[in-house]
């Protein structure tokens, strides 16, 4: 056995040297990232989790570990002892953490040689495929690393927030009744029961619910869910969740506690200091002015509604689309002159994508307007728009004239587009606010009936329920989002804990007591016990993590990720299975 191992115990890791430690004999252990031999003084920079020190084989202090580090390679695992100096006047590494300081080897042991690995660690244009088939090397990435670590803080400032707020972690069950409800369950063959399948939970809610029917009325969950859905850059078919239910509470409640969750979360992990409360917009008002229910606030640029201003125009775009009950609504790109009429002409491209037929544009001069529609507009019309838009000096107004849809797609996306051309987002800026006021359901052309925008479960406000029947569309949900950057970082809403409301969402979704019965007997029966307000909601632990550590894809804030396809390069995951495996769950491939 190793005498490091069994002996000789690490005394500490790489990255936590510094000058204080000088005149300090250590005990390192480590993999070797880079190794350099200068006149017989060799120089390796060993790297653990914490970071990376050098250290140094020098033939006077002793020629045997000199000659065994002669067989040292990249990622090698050492262990060492040694003393730790301060570097020689001008040798010092700004760029390390530990660069002022470096450890005199006196003794060595390779404890594991390795191959050489695919990639440089250092190398940051590494094809993701080879990263994440390798993922124990690309883990040992001091980026990834980092990301890792902050995820880690994260869950444990969230179970210290829980836990100093009267909530009760409990798990709830992974194999559970398949709901169709939403995006494609994972299904679970049963060996004992042939012919029946358990579903992996899309999220834990009926389950939660349950749980505040049981009395438990704080609850909170770090936990897994899954989707079979297809996937977007941002999605992964197993994700985390930071899931919460409150009982006897509304909707403030809830966002006022999960908004000290943040602060507590930004305080811990970051450093920064969040201003309570954070703003909130209704869903009507962040389609209006941002064209988004996930709006990202961190600059201006918002929708402005022209129609009544243009609405007898005598550019005929205008006047027809006004006439025809649809609107025409402008952006104001503040100080983009710069932009050619080449940069002109892609933006209409871009905005083609959703739906828009055409992109009007107006470049703001100090007399008058450049524009192609310019003769057409009346001189109470330009001032009326400059006027509402802040029109200055080299802005530059965009317009879109459509279908209500259309035109907030389409000046949504482009403000955006925009703002990241033209360099508008602090990227160190947190922009949040809450959406609220969602609405309850929405018309499937595919199903042909009403679906629930968030679940069959939310609450209507009570006051919309005459709306039912008559118009399901304009019943808004008591649901929430929260939105940072222009991402939902989570999403809940007070539910719905009295029957005969919950009947009459199911009526007008389109469900059957019959199927209402069988996809979600159980939790009705729940609902005559003595059921109580309550209402919750989940937080994309996967997500928030992306943003705080600014990574540049999901995936690099998961230890093991999936790909787009929903495959793990590494495990070779999804596989087939044996036919006798196959036979004894009484299934077959056809």
């Amino acid at each position: 056995m190793s005498q490091f191992i069994s002996k000789d115990k690490r005394t500490h890791y790489c990255g936590s040297l510094s000058e204080s430690d000088d005149g300090k004999e250590v005990v390192l252990m480590g993999w070797v990232h880079r190794r350099r031999d200068h006149g017989g003084v060799i120089f390796v920079d060993l790297r653990d989790r914490e970071g990376i020190v050098q250290i140094v084989f020098n033939p006077e202090a002793g020629e045997s570990v000199h000659g065994e580090a002669h067989k040292i390679r990249s990622e090698y695992v050492l262990a060492v002892k040694g003393k730790v100096r301060k570097r020689p006047e001008g040798m010092s590494n700004p760029e390390l953490k530990t660069g002022q300081v470096e450890v005199l080897i006196s003794d060595l042991e390779i404890l594991n040689d390795s191959k050489t690995p695919p990639f440089s660690f250092d190398d940051e244009d590494i094809s993701e495929n080879i990263r994440l088939k390798y993922r124990y090397l690309d883990l040992r990435r001091p980026a990834i690393q980092k990301n890792l670590f902050l995820r880690s803080r994260l869950a444990a400032a969230t179970r210290r927030y829980f836990e100093e707020n009267g909530f009760i972690e409990v798990e709830t069950p992974f194999l559970t009744k398949s709901t169709p409800e939403g995006a494609r369950d994972y299904l679970v063959p049963s060996r004992i029961n042939k012919g029946t399948f358990y579903a992996l939970p899309q999220s834990p809610q009926i389950f939660k619910q349950l749980l505040m029917v049981s009395g438990f009325d704080r609850y909170y969950q770090i936990v897994k869910c899954f989707r079979d859905e297809d996937l977007r850059a941002d999605r992964q078919p197993e994700f985390t969740q930071i899931d919460v239910e409150m009982s006897f509470v509304t909707e403030e409640d809830i966002m006022q506690m999960m908004e000290g969750l943040m602060a507590a979360i930004f305080k811990a992990c970051l450093g920064k200091e969040l201003v309570l409360p954070l703003p909130r917009l209704t869903y009507a008002d962040a389609i209006s002015r941002y064209g988004k229910d996930n709006p990202d606030v961190r600059f201006g640029m918002e929708i402005r509604d022209i129609t009544d201003i243009v609405r007898n125009s005598g550019f005929k775009l205008f006047a027809e689309v006004a006439a025809q009950g649809g609107v025409i609504k402008a952006i104001n790109a503040n100080q983009a002159s710069g932009l050619s009429r080449k940069d002109l002409d892609g933006l209409a491209d871009f905005v083609a994508i959703y739906g828009a037929k055409g992109l009007a544009w107006a470049k703001v001069n100090a007399a008058d307007w450049t524009s192609p529609i310019f003769k057409f507009l009346k001189p109470e019309e330009i001032t009326g728009i400059g006027k509402l838009l802040n029109a200055k000096e080299g802005d530059i107004i965009f317009f879109v004239a459509d279908t209500p849809k259309v035109v907030h797609d389409s000046l949504g996306n482009l403000r955006l587009h925009l703002a990241r051309k033209l360099n508008l987002i602090d990227p160190d800026a947190l922009g949040f606010t809450w959406v609220t006021e969602f609405p309850l359901m929405e018309y499937s052309e595919a199903e042909k009936r009403y679906v629930s925008t968030h679940h069959p479960f939310t609450s209507p406000f009570l006051e919309d329920l005459p709306l039912m029947t008559t118009d399901p569309a304009k019943v808004r949900a008591r649901a929430y989002d929260l939105v940072l950057n222009g991402s939902e970082i989570g999403g809940g809403s007070i539910r719905i804990h009295r029957k005969d409301i919950q009947a009459q969402v199911f009526s007008a979704l389109g469900l059957s007591d019959e199927e209402a019965r069988l996809k979600f007997g159980f939790l009705l029966d729940a609902l005559e016990y003595g059921a109580p307000p309550h209402g919750g909601l989940a937080f994309g632990l996967d997500r928030l993590t992306m943003i705080m550590t600014n990574a540049e894809s999901i995936r690099d804030v998961i230890a093991f990720p999936k790909t787009q396809k929903a495959a793990c390069l590494l495990s070779d995951a999804p596989s087939k299975v044996s036919i006798e495996q196959l036979m004894e769950l009484s299934l077959k491939i056809v």
